[in-house]
């Protein structure tokens, strides 16, 4: 019978050593096939921004600053993809 962890092998967490929060045992298909790292990704792979209910009063907020909608600080969710035309 091999030595509980931590004993016998001199390392306290086997073999591997001690992994982060979060950390698995091996990386995943995505983070092994794509090419770039996570900083030179940007968010790619964090999700469309558009979930079940559309995107953020945020994200529309941003859209409609960009656009120059005036009034749009004062307009709920559904009024601003209303004048956003969504």
């Amino acid at each position: 019978m091999p030595p509980p962890p931590g004993e016998g092998n001199g390392r306290p967490y086997g073999e591997q050593g001690a992994r982060r929060a979060g950390e698995s045992k091996t990386a995943s298909k995505t983070s092994i096939k794509d090419p770039k790292s996570a900083p030179q990704r940007g968010g790619q792979r964090s999700g469309s921004g558009t979930g079940p209910k559309g995107p953020t009063r945020d994200q529309l907020y941003n859209e409609a600053k960009q656009r120059g909608i005036e009034g749009r600080s004062n307009m709920t969710k559904d009024q601003l993809a209303k004048a956003l035309g969504r």
